[in-house]
Parts: structure tokens; C-alpha cells; sequence
């Protein structure tokens, strides 16, 4: 049995923050039906690594979907989410505001049809506001929130994440509102709209910085691999040329950190009692530490953190990753056949449920592989869905 197997949800969203949100219900058991258009296909379909033209990334993003290839823009196709509309539980969109409203796909009209559906409405700024209809993405919700401002070395340049770190947090957040929506669907018996900007989840990682500025005027800095509010905190080269982070948040990690490094005359320092008062004595700290592993190779000094019980890991790359024991534990990577590319390894789920574990059926497909299944199951003849695929309304 799987959690959400009684919903169906329309993913008509496109690159990665509101159907990375699709996919973690399609994890779960939710019927989920990607809606692409019928000749350019989702966007995410072109982005990064490919095996004979077929996109890995899309593998990931859409598996666990069905897809049908609907051209929104045209009536006939309006008409089809109409229906698919009527017929489920939620309908993810990431168009500009005004969109949906222009191709008469409101979400009060398709609330009359069905009041119990969720509308998960997500954009860069959201739906109101100064820049609502101005096109966003998540590297524009990474400067604006202060990610980039803070990340860096202190002598370096504001720095952007190598990956779609704001579509992530932001897919993350929506599974979040559709579940809660969902529930209080249960309470209510109503559907409602969810409006979610791309630029606010986000805000939501970065820590107080709102409460602190508005409290004391402070503005974070870059501090590099080092932490504001705690140290030793870092990485560190060892002595065979590999690299090691360290986390000190909690105090007794601080304080066996700097006993097992020789500094134990460290931990009687008034200073030393909170990580605020570390983190002004950050270079003494930091010298003590780095200067102690890098007369050490990685394996000894991680032996002798755990040892110690302190927190320590090494720098991976996803070399590293695939050959680590704790990720093979936990079965954090799966082989899952494909009908392109014969099979795919794939990250599995996120988490694991004991009575209702989620899982990947499949991953995702060529476009329209889907189309006329869906079509057939909204009762359009098989006439029809011939002469719509002639028209260019479906593919």
C-alpha cells in the first residue's frame, strides 16, 4: 500500500520546482500526469547529462509520471485540462500570472467545476506585487534572498549554488502546502489555491537574518566554509592531500574537538562557552585544528574523530558516493528499468515509511507516451484523439 495512491495530479508545470513537488507525490503512489506541450516538451527534457539525446535529468524529474502532451494554448487542449481537471485532486502550474486566466483556466473556474481541487499556483515572485508577472527562477530567488550575498570566500565575489538550489527547497515547500491543503480538504471538503514565490522558501534556510537585521542591524558577510555562529567549523586538508569538514554546533562536540587537536586548555576559556564566542576567536581555533590534520592522513584522522566522538566527514564527490557503505545501507541509489535506455540508476525516495513506503515505478518517459491512455480515460473516442493529434493539439 502506498500513502497517496487515491490521488491524481495534474503536473503542468515546467523545469524543476513545481514538478520536483509532482514527483515526490508521484513517489508516494499519486497518479501523476505531466502535461507537456506537444512539439517543445518540458525544457528540463534539454538539461544536463544525456544518453543518445535522452536527458538523465528528466529521467529523475519525472518519474513516476505519465505523460501527455497537450497544447494549452489552444482550445481543444484547454478543454482536455478541463477535464483531467474535474477528475482530480490537485493541478500544479508555474505560468506567468494572468496565464491560466487568459486561456480561461482561472482557478475559480476550474474550482466550479471542482470544488474539491487544490491549485498549486507557482511562480518566481508569486502572484501579486511589483514583479509578479516578471519571469522567474530560482537563480534570481538565490541573489534576492541573500544566499548569494553570504556565500563565498570574505574576498571573493557573491556566489550562485552550481544546481537548482531555490527550485529545490521551493518543490520541497509546495509538497508541503499541497499536503496541508489536502488535509484541510478533509476538514472543509474544499479545495483553495496555494500561491507560492520561489523567492521565499528559500529565505526560510538562511536563519534569522530578517530578525537579527531588523534587531541589531546586522547584515550577514561571507565567511567562506567558516559559520557565523559557531567554530570550529571548516574544512581541512590532510596530510595525504584529502579533505575533511568539521562541525562544531554542538559544545561538547567543541570541546573534544579541541582536546583530541592538544588545545584543551582552549575549553577553560570564557570565550569558549558559546559558539558566538568561538566564532571571535575563529583563526586561533581554526589554526589548532587544521594544523593537527594535516600532519595526518584522512583515514586516521577520521578514526580517531570517531574515537573521540566528534563530528567529522569527508569531502565526496559522486565517485565517492557510489562506492560509500552508508548510502549502500540505507539504499539511497536504485537501478530502475527504462524503456529508453534499458535501465537507470536513479536517488531513491527521501525517506522511508514502515506500513506505507513510497517507491519508483518508473522513470520518465518520451513524450506523449502517455496521451492517448489519458485521453481515452477522460472518455474522448479514439476518433477524436486521432483527429487531435492531426490538429498539432496533442502528440
Amino acid at each position: 500500500m502506498t500513502s497517496l495512491a487515491d490521488l491524481r495530479v495534474i503536473d503542468a508545470a515546467t523545469l524543476f520546482a513545481g514538478p520536483s513537488a509532482a514527483m515526490m507525490l508521484g513517489d508516494f503512489g499519486a497518479d501523476v500526469i505531466k502535461i507537456e506541450h506537444p512539439r517543445r516538451g518540458d525544457p528540463s527534457r534539454g538539461h544536463g547529462a544525456s544518453v543518445d539525446g535522452v536527458g538523465l535529468w528528466w529521467k529523475t524529474l519525472a518519474r513516476n509520471k505519465r505523460t501527455a502532451a497537450v497544447d494549452l494554448s489552444r482550445a481543444e487542449g484547454q478543454e482536455i485540462l478541463r477535464r483531467l481537471a474535474e477528475r482530480s485532486d490537485v493541478l500544479i502550474e508555474n505560468f506567468r500570472p494572468g496565464t491560466l486566466e487568459r486561456w480561461n483556466l482561472a482557478p475559480e473556474d476550474l474550482l466550479e467545476l471542482n470544488p474539491r481541487l487544490i491549485v498549486a499556483r507557482m511562480t518566481g515572485f508569486g502572484q501579486f506585487g511589483p514583479m509578479a508577472r516578471q519571469p522567474g527562477f530560482g537563480t534570481l530567488a538565490e541573489a534576492m534572498s541573500g544566499f548569494a550575498a553570504m556565500t563565498g570566500q570574505p574576498d571573493g565575489p557573491p556566489t550562485l549554488p552550481p544546481l537548482a538550489l531555490a527550485d529545490g527547497i521551493a518543490g520541497l515547500a509546495m509538497s508541503y502546502a499541497i499536503m496541508v491543503a489536502l488535509r484541510a480538504r478533509e476538514q472543509s471538503g474544499r479545495g483553495q489555491v496555494i500561491d507560492l514565490a520561489i523567492i521565499e522558501p528559500i529565505l526560510g534556510i538562511l536563519g534569522p537574518q530578517m530578525t537579527a537585521y531588523k534587531a541589531l542591524g546586522v547584515v550577514p558577510r561571507r565567511t567562506g566554509n567558516r559559520s557565523s555562529s559557531n567554530a570550529p567549523r571548516n574544512t581541512y586538508r590532510t596530510r595525504d592531500g584529502r579533505w575533511l569538514a568539521i562541525s562544531t554546533s554542538a559544545q561538547p562536540i567543541a570541546e573534544r574537538v579541541v582536546t583530541l587537536v592538544g588545545r584543551p586548555d582552549l575549553v577553560e576559556q570564557p570565550w569558549f562557552a558559546s559558539g558566538s564566542g568561538r566564532v571571535q576567536h575563529v583563526d586561533e581555533l581554526d589554526e589548532a585544528v587544521a594544523s593537527w590534520i594535516a600532519e595526518r592522513d584522512a583515514d586516521e584522522v577520521i578514526a580517531r574523530f570517531e574515537e573521540a566522538q566528534a563530528a567529522v566527514a569527508p569531502i565526496y564527490d559522486v565517485s565517492d558516493i557510489a562506492e560509500d557503505p552508508q548510502y549502500a545501507a540505507l539504499q539511497t541509489f536504485v537501478e530502475v528499468p527504462d524503456e529508453e535506455l534499458g535501465s537507470v540508476t536513479l536517488q531513491n525516495v527521501l525517506f522511508r515509511l514502515s506500513d506505507t513506503p513510497g517507491e519508483i515505478r518508473w522513470p520518465g518517459r518520451r513524450l506523449g507516451r502517455d496521451t492517448d491512455e489519458v485521453l481515452a480515460e477522460l472518455d474522448y473516442p479514439g476518433e477524436t484523439i486521432a483527429a487531435l493529434r492531426e490538429e498539432g493539439v496533442i502528440a
